[in-house]
């Protein structure tokens, strides 16, 4: 099937592979016999690809096995990987604007576009919110895919979509898509992707306060791996029109945006309101690699400005979040804003895998932060069905489930895997594979969802969307292992089921 069209029906497209195959449908005997003359060698370097891990008897057998199995998504997500037409660009890519990105049509033409689902029964490509978390996987082990899918991101930020839509949520009509903000998804493969963007129709997504901060932060985690200069010199100008338009919602210019009062974020059925921990912490973690890409540059009039901001916004996240222990879930006063939220220190994981946690560089204390991990591995692990499912989204300081929401009392498996790269990047490795053990042991082991993690369950053995993207994000638990200085010592102590660490 090398040639496929979307639900629409208006375009065909070309599998990348054809470019080296042919397009004519005639092409499996020459794909077998290449098979079966490459097979060993392939097997050759899958076995080199995957002996540093499997032999290291320090890591834990069940690690081993999520590592490499739960990338069964990659291919197993409805994904498509296409050649740019030679002949005639999409109509997309021919708008004002685009232009600018230098590198957008070579990278384009040599390495193809690439979309996978936000989940099986969640049919929306490249979900941006939920590729935050997944796109650890890509940027470690097919750069080259990571850097084309961004570049289609930054294609959508340049262009929009004035088209009216009544949002299901607020019943609300606005445009599909604005122009300088981050799209929630790349379409629906029922219409035509790439070309009709933001297939999702809960919430108006232009007014979600973490799609352009996880864009900004995606760039920059880019170029930290792959030191990729043209890539952040194209995406630069990108990255400041869409920290621009999220300065909006920085309502009191106290240097942190503030939520509005809903779902507006990938949370998206658990209301925040003002200053939070999560999209606060976020957007200082924004800010933050704003400041190191001016830098990189020279682009000092930015670096200034972005400084500046983030002096403000240390100072008010603190002001409004800390209480003692850990970040508040929102500085709302509501019942529920002194929630423990497992995902609360998700900017700081950010900055972790960037480099950009420690010493002078450091946003969050390293006290306060290893205070709210301790916290969330207390009540949101420890405390949560026995510490042998995870971490549960929510939790109230009394040691309960925070039930203001379908989404507080779930188990996102994806988010848990994140927790624990942060855990393990504190030195709190011990902690960091227990949490993770717990979303393995359920998933492929108690519930039987071997290649099909779902995004969520809850202790009651109630799961949502199967085949989910977001549990790729075990492979920045794999980066924090790698990085230089991780004191492994600290857990030689620690026994797993089956296996030691």
């Amino acid at each position: 099937m090398p040639r496929v069209h979307f639900g629409s029906k208006e375009k065909l497209h070309l599998r990348r592979y054809t470019r080296f195959f042919g397009s004519n449908g005639d092409a499996a005997p020459a794909l077998a016999r290449y098979a079966l003359a490459h097979y060993e060698e392939w097997e050759r370097k899958i076995d080199a690809w995957q002996k540093p891990v499997l032999e290291n008897s320090q890591l834990p057998s069940w690690y081993k096995s999520a590592l490499f199995n739960e990338l069964y998504f990659l291919t197993d997500g409805g994904t498509v990987w296409l050649e740019l037409p030679h002949d005639c660009l999409p109509q997309e890519l021919q708008t004002p604007g685009v232009a600018s990105l230098s590198h957008l049509l070579p990278v384009l033409r040599e390495y193809g576009r690439f979309a996978y689902l936000e989940g099986q029964e969640y049919r929306m490509y490249n979900t941006y919110d939920v590729h935050f978390y997944a796109s650890f996987a890509l940027i470690m082990l097919w750069p080259k895919l990571q850097i084309s899918l961004q570049y289609d991101i930054a294609v959508t930020v340049i262009n929009e979509d004035v088209e009216p839509r009544q949002y299901l949520m607020s019943g609300q009509t606005a445009q599909v898509k604005l122009k300088n903000v981050v799209p929630h998804d790349i379409g629906d493969p029922d219409d035509e992707p790439w070309q009709r963007v933001n297939a999702y129709l809960i919430h108006d997504t232009a007014n979600w306060k973490d799609l352009n901060l996880k864009f900004v932060l995606q760039v920059y985690r880019d170029y930290y791996l792959t030191h990729d200069v043209p890539y952040l010199r194209d995406m630069w100008p990108v990255c400041q029109a869409v920290m621009e338009s999220e300065l909006r919602f920085d309502t009191d210019n106290d240097g942190l945006i503030e939520n509005g009062g809903f779902a507006d974020q990938t949370y998206d059925a658990w209301v925040v309101n003002g200053a939070s921990a999560y999209c606060g912490g976020l957007w200082l973690a924004a800010v933050r690699v704003m400041c190191e890409m001016a830098e990189v540059l020279g682009d000092k009039e930015t670096q200034q400005k972005y400084s500046g901001i983030l002096q403000k916004g240390k100072e008010a996240f603190e002001r409004l979040l800390w209480n003692g222990k850990y970040y508040n879930y929102d500085s709302s006063g509501s019942s529920t804003s002194s929630s423990i939220m497992s995902d609360q220190c998700a900017g700081q994981w950010f900055l972790g895998a960037c480099g950009l946690d420690h010493g002078e560089l450091e946003v969050f204390p390293k006290s306060h932060v290893i205070s709210a991990l301790q916290t969330i591995f207390e009540k949101n692990v420890m405390g949560f069905a026995g510490g042998t499912m995870g971490a549960v989204n929510g939790m109230r300081p009394s040691g309960v489930p925070d039930t203001s929401s379908v989404q507080s009392s779930e188990v996102w498996i994806g988010v848990v895997y994140a927790l624990a790269a942060t855990m393990i990047q504190e030195g709190m490795v011990q902690e960091g594979f227990h949490t993770a053990e717990g979303c393995y042991r359920t998933v492929w082991e108690q519930l039987g969802m071997a290649f099909q993690t779902p995004e969520a369950y809850c202790e009651k053995k109630v799961y949502r969307s199967l085949a989910y993207m977001r549990p790729l994000s075990i492979w920045s638990m794999q980066l924090a292992l790698e990085t230089p200085g991780l004191v492994w010592h600290r857990a030689v102590s620690w026994r797993g089921q089956g296996s030691r660490f």
